[in-house]
């Protein structure tokens, strides 16, 4: 016999769709631009983020430190979210910017969510004007005429003294010859004149070269990036920020000038007009005081 009843179960029910019913743990597909994803997940960290923009962008860490000039250890360490290799926030900062900027990241968002992390961004300084000390003249030394006029007046005198030598000798064989005609008196020789002496002229002395007056500090960044604070004596900010390649500052302080390198070994100074060289290696966090006496390093 045939039946009623349909093989669901039921009269004028359909069969279930075969479909599989949809994963509740399937994971979302992950981004591959960095900049995007740490936008639209605020859930991603700082390291996560230039970790996955590095691997997009298709970098090595070495490749990047060789870009950046940061050293390996301290970029390994920050996708690790470990910034306590880069020497405090103001470094950190500094370092999130580079390293995002060589592997196409947003670095201003980076630096924004380090920032809500880390107690808020610094207060911003306005920076101070920049004047370069006034070159000392030399003097323009007089010659020495004093040796010139006493040899000038020993010439006189001697040719007054030969005249007068020469005078007395004629009057005196005048004489001899009136008194005794029949034996004539030999003449007398002539005195030769006296030789002038030369009195040795003084050698001018040369002047020392005066001892700055100011302090002045010129940094140029020749070797690659670095970041770099500069502070005067009384604790005002002079720059702080990052020194690109191929840029030159100049700052002058009467007493000292501070200063902090985020990267010593791309930067090139001079302190009080001379030629210091580089304060550190690359990648080197280094702190130094520019003062009268020249260039100190710690």
């Amino acid at each position: 016999m045939t039946s009623g009843t349909s093989l669901s179960g039921g009269p004028g029910r359909t069969a279930p769709s075969s479909a599989p019913p949809a994963d509740p743990a399937a994971k979302p597909p992950v981004v591959a631009d960095a900049r995007i994803e740490h936008k639209t997940d605020s859930k991603h960290t700082i390291g996560q983020v230039l970790t996955t923009a590095r691997l997009a962008a298709e970098l090595t860490v070495e490749e990047v430190a060789a870009e950046t000039s940061v050293r390996v250890p301290i970029i390994q360490a920050i996708e690790q979210d470990d910034f306590s290799r880069c020497g405090g926030d103001f470094y950190a900062r500094g370092h999130i910017r580079t390293l995002a900027r060589a592997v196409r990241a947003d670095g201003d968002l980076l630096v924004a969510q380090y920032d809500d992390a880390h107690g808020g961004a610094p207060v911003a300084t306005r920076p101070l004007p920049v004047f370069e000390a006034e070159r000392l003249r030399p003097e323009r030394r007089r010659g020495n005429w004093t040796g010139a006029m006493v040899a000038a007046t020993l010439v006189v005198i001697a040719v007054i003294g030969f005249n007068l030598v020469g005078s007395r000798s004629t009057d005196t064989a005048a004489v001899t010859r009136t008194v005794h005609p029949a034996r004539p008196s030999a003449a007398r020789p002539l005195l030769s004149p006296p030789k002038p002496v030369a009195k040795p002229v003084a050698k001018p002395v040369a002047k020392p070269s005066a001892a700055p007056t100011t302090v002045t500090l010129k940094v140029s960044a020749e070797g690659g990036d670095s970041w770099l604070e500069v502070t005067n004596a009384a604790g005002s900010t002079l720059y702080r920020d990052d020194l690109a390649k191929g840029a030159t500052q100049t700052f002058t302080d009467a007493k000292q000038l501070s200063m902090v390198f985020g990267n010593a070994g791309a930067v090139h100074l001079w302190v009080n007009g001379k030629d210091t060289g580089k304060p550190g290696a690359d990648g080197q966090v280094v702190n130094a005081d520019a003062t009268l006496k020249g260039l100190q390093t710690s």
